[in-house]
């Protein structure tokens, strides 16, 4: 049998129908022990795989004071302008307590406008 170059082979399959394809390929994979069955490829790591897909924004904030800074009195004034409904006292207590969740549940533009007045006032401020 006469040695094929590239191209003739390729042709020589070109012009096969998918029946006598189908044989070849079994035949190559008995004599060379090899499957042609797609393969599947390694699972990427979680975090590769999670930054491929589209992440959904975030729609629910919670504003959260880290710490009061040394201006507790103006991150207490500021903090009872967000929420009006808490007391002297409460809001002293919230501050006291840092870090703790000051709202819950608020949409981003909320979320950052509590955020700019509790950090003018000298708070640190996290958004969750």
């Amino acid at each position: 049998m006469a040695k094929l170059n590239k191209e003739e082979l390729m042709s020589a399959i070109e012009e096969m129908s998918v029946l006598e394809l189908a044989e070849l390929v079994k035949a190559l994979e008995e004599k060379f022990g090899v499957s042609a069955a797609a393969t599947m490829v390694a699972a990427a790591p979680a975090g590769a795989a999670a930054s491929d897909e589209p992440k959904e924004e975030q729609t629910s904030f919670n504003v959260i004071i880290a710490s009061s800074g040394a201006t507790k009195i103006a991150v207490i004034k500021a903090l009872r302008e967000i929420n009006p409904t808490l007391g002297l006292k409460e809001a002293k207590d919230l501050v006291d307590a840092a870090p703790k969740e000051v709202l819950s549940g608020v949409n981003k533009k909320t979320a950052d406008e509590a955020k700019e007045k509790l950090t003018t006032a000298g708070a640190t401020v996290e958004l969750k």
